[in-house]
C-alpha cells in the first residue's frame, strides 16, 4: 500500500513538474493558478531545489528510499528545464550599447500613482537619453512637470495621456497612463478610440499615439489589467487586445503588461512575442530580471514590464533599473535599433 501511495505521489508531482516547466504545451499558462506560479521561474527553480534537498534527506530512511529517489530526480529535472529556460532569457546585463543618432531609447515605469516624483523621472529620462517614455498610473499633470523640466534641460517632449474615468474627480491613478515623445520624433496624437475606450485594454487604460505625418512608429503605452481569480476573463482579453496592437509595420509597445512572455505563447505571430512585436528583454539577456515587485530581489520578481517592437527595429541593449524610487515596479530602459 505504502508503495502504491508512493508511486502514485511520483506520478503527480512529475506531471505537476512538466505543467511548471512548459505549461504552454498544456495550454494551461493563462490559467489560475498555474499563470500566477510561473510568473517567477527564479522561485521555481529554488522551489524544486528545496523539494530536491528534502528527498535526499528522505532517503536516510530505508523504506522511504525508492520513492525519495523519484522524487530526488524529478525536481533535479525540474530545475535543470527551469535553468535552462532562465539561462536562454537571461538573468541579467546592466549594459547600454553607445547610443547613435538613428537609435532609440524607450522607457516604461509604472510608477505607482504619484511615488514616483516627477523630478525623479526627469532625471532617470535625461541620465538615459530617453526618447519615449510610457508612464502607467501617472496623471497628466505628472507628465507636463515632467516636459516642462525636459524643455529646460534643452530635451523637449510632448505629453500624451489617457484617463478612462475623467468625470471622476480625483479618481485613482491606476486609471491613467501617460505617454511623453521626444520632439525630435515629430508631432503625434492619440487616438481616439483609445481615448473614449471604444478599443482598449478593459479596467486600466492603454493609449496608442500615433504619428500626425504618418512617420515613425505608432507608440502603444501598455497597461493590463493584474491576473487576479476574479478578473482572468479580463486578464485574457487585455492581453489578446494588446497583442493586436502590433501588426506588420512600425510598432512599439511598452508598460505593464501584467504578464510574463510565458502567458503571451500564444499570442505572437512568426517570431513575435505579442503579435509582430519582440520583448527586447529576452532578445538583449534580462528576460528573467523581475520588475514587480520592486521590494523582492532583482531574481524574485516577475518579469511583467516589457518593452517590445515590430521588425522594423531590433533591440540592442535593455536594462532594469535597481532603484524603484517608492514604485513597486522597477523600470525598464531597452535601446532600438532601426532594422533598414
Amino acid at each position: 500500500m505504502l508503495r502504491t501511495v508512493g508511486i502514485l505521489i511520483s506520478v503527480l508531482f512529475a506531471i505537476a513538474t512538466a505543467i511548471l516547466v512548459w505549461p504552454q504545451f498544456f495550454r494551461l499558462e493563462t490559467t489560475f493558478p498555474i499563470a500566477q506560479v510561473i510568473a517567477a521561474r527564479p522561485v521555481l527553480i529554488a522551489a524544486f531545489l528545496v523539494v530536491a534537498v528534502l528527498a535526499l534527506l528522505l532517503m536516510l530512511a530505508r523504506p522511504l528510499r525508492g520513492f525519495a529517489a523519484s522524487i530526488l530526480i524529478i525536481a533535479l529535472l525540474g530545475a535543470g528545464a527551469n535553468g535552462i529556460v532562465g539561462a536562454v532569457r537571461g538573468f541579467g546585463d546592466d549594459a547600454l550599447p553607445a547610443k547613435s543618432d538613428a537609435s532609440l531609447r524607450v522607457l516604461t515605469w509604472n510608477t505607482a500613482g504619484a511615488a514616483v516624483s516627477a523630478e525623479t523621472i526627469a532625471g532617470v529620462i535625461e541620465e538615459q537619453q530617453i526618447d519615449v517614455v510610457t508612464l502607467p498610473e501617472t496623471s497628466e499633470e505628472v507628465g507636463e512637470q515632467i516636459a516642462l523640466m525636459m524643455r529646460e534641460s534643452g530635451n523637449p517632449m510632448w505629453v500624451h495621456h489617457v484617463n478612462i474615468h475623467p468625470d471622476v474627480p480625483d479618481g485613482p491613478q491606476a486609471w491613467q497612463t501617460t505617454i511623453l515623445i521626444s520632439a525630435e520624433l515629430g508631432d503625434y496624437s492619440v487616438i481616439e478610440s483609445s481615448t473614449d475606450g471604444t478599443s482598449n485594454t478593459g479596467s486600466v487604460p492603454s493609449a496608442v499615439a500615433m504619428p500626425v505625418d504618418g512617420e515613425g512608429p505608432t507608440i502603444v503605452a501598455v497597461h493590463a489589467i493584474a491576473p487576479r481569480l476574479a478578473a482572468m476573463d479580463q486578464w485574457r482579453s487585455d492581453l489578446a487586445w494588446i497583442a493586436d496592437q502590433c501588426p506588420e509595420g512600425d510598432f512599439i509597445l511598452a508598460g505593464d503588461f501584467n504578464a510574463t512572455v510565458d502567458h503571451m505563447a500564444a499570442l505572437g505571430m512568426h517570431d513575435g512575442t505579442m503579435g509582430h512585436c519582440r520583448d527586447a528583454a529576452i532578445d538583449t539577456g534580462n528576460g528573467m530580471v523581475g520588475t514587480w515587485p520592486a521590494d523582492l530581489p532583482r531574481l524574485a520578481g516577475a518579469p511583467i514590464d516589457h518593452i517590445m517592437a515590430s521588425e522594423t527595429w531590433r533591440a540592442s541593449g535593455s536594462i532594469v533599473l535597481s532603484d524603484a524610487s517608492g514604485s513597486d515596479h522597477r523600470a525598464i530602459v531597452a535601446q532600438l535599433e532601426p532594422t533598414d
